[in-house]
């Protein structure tokens, strides 16, 4: 979906987008079909599991010094598999687009553990991200962001995580997971041949450089076997 070439649909469609995630489809925003393969491919391996996947993103931070968080949203398109609470159906302005008010499901992700894993285009390969997360409750109230969204803590800390992220070349768009484990994106890298690099607690920013060309240079040389 894309606000700017919505064709004849009189608004975004963020209401279908995620029926269609909670039964199983993968999405990706603004064509983003990387991160639509993520989805599904989480979707596949959480099946019958408690918890739930979605299309992610970083929607804004709260800096307060030693309790950073990430409020993560995407305009309309998170998949209610990630509550267990009923979500409320708004209808509210959207300000671009052109459009009719959009319909849109809004809640709060369930707090407990989850992994928030982006896939890059390494251009020989391709690279997962798994960043190891603790999904919280929403510290205050926020009426004026109707839309579904989850708050997470990640791990290790903030400046940590973040700076392993861009270094990375971690993508913007991501699938959160809270029915799966890390365990099982390192599965799925294994039998996918990903690369996978993971950010949890155990991460420091000199090993996580080091794995980073350490890695560059065994996929080079593993192309040529």
């Amino acid at each position: 979906t894309s606000f700017e070439d919505l064709g004849g649909l009189r608004q975004l469609p963020g209401l279908a987008v995620q029926r269609l995630m909670a039964d199983g489809y993968g999405f990706g925003a603004e064509g983003d079909w990387k991160t639509a393969i993520l989805v599904r491919a989480a979707k596949v391996m959480g099946a019958g599991l408690p918890g739930g996947a979605s299309l992610m993103e970083d929607y804004t931070y709260d800096l307060t010094p030693g309790q950073e968080l990430i409020l993560g949203a995407h305009m309309l398109e998170v998949c209610p598999s990630l509550t267990t609470s009923k979500p409320r159906l708004e209808v509210h302005p959207l300000g671009i687009g052109g459009r009719e008010d959009p319909v849109r499901l809004v809640f709060d992700a369930d707090p407990g553990p989850a992994v928030v894993v982006a896939l890059s285009d390494m251009r020989d390969r391709f690279r997962l991200v798994a960043n190891v997360v603790e999904v919280v409750e929403l510290p205050h109230p926020l009426p004026h962001l109707p839309v579904a969204r989850a708050v997470w803590k990640p791990e290790p800390d903030f400046a940590t995580s973040t700076a392993a992220w861009l270094t990375a070349g971690a993508a913007h768009h991501t699938v959160m997971s809270t029915a799966l484990g890390l365990e099982v994106f390192e599965d799925f890298a294994e039998i996918a041949k990903n690369e996978l690099v993971v950010i949890d607690k155990n991460t420091n920013l000199r090993d996580f450089g080091r794995e980073l060309r350490w890695n560059q240079a065994y996929y080079r040389l593993a192309q040529r076997l």
